[in-house]
């Protein structure tokens, strides 16, 4: 089982009701919601952050598609 450690957030009012009722409506503790939540968004982002980085060093590299290939693209998608 992975080490935890305690993180403490602040929410409004608004947003900490909404999760108490989920965290009721679901059965599970308003952490494991707030871990999951967490941890959904360390992965979107830390992929965007990773696309991005790949698409500058192809575009430092200058690293494009060729008009044939952008034709090709756009003609499979016209089918």
């Amino acid at each position: 089982m992975a080490t935890t450690s305690i993180v403490t957030v602040r929410l409004d009012e608004n947003l900490k009701t909404r999760l108490e009722a989920l965290a009721r409506g679901t059965r599970r503790s308003k952490s494991f919601l707030a871990a999951e939540a967490i941890a959904q968004y360390v992965e979107r982002e830390a992929w965007q952050i990773d696309e991005t980085r790949k698409a500058l060093e192809e575009a430092n590299a200058e690293d494009f598609a060729t008009e044939a290939d952008v034709d090709d693209v756009f003609s499979k998608r016209s089918e």
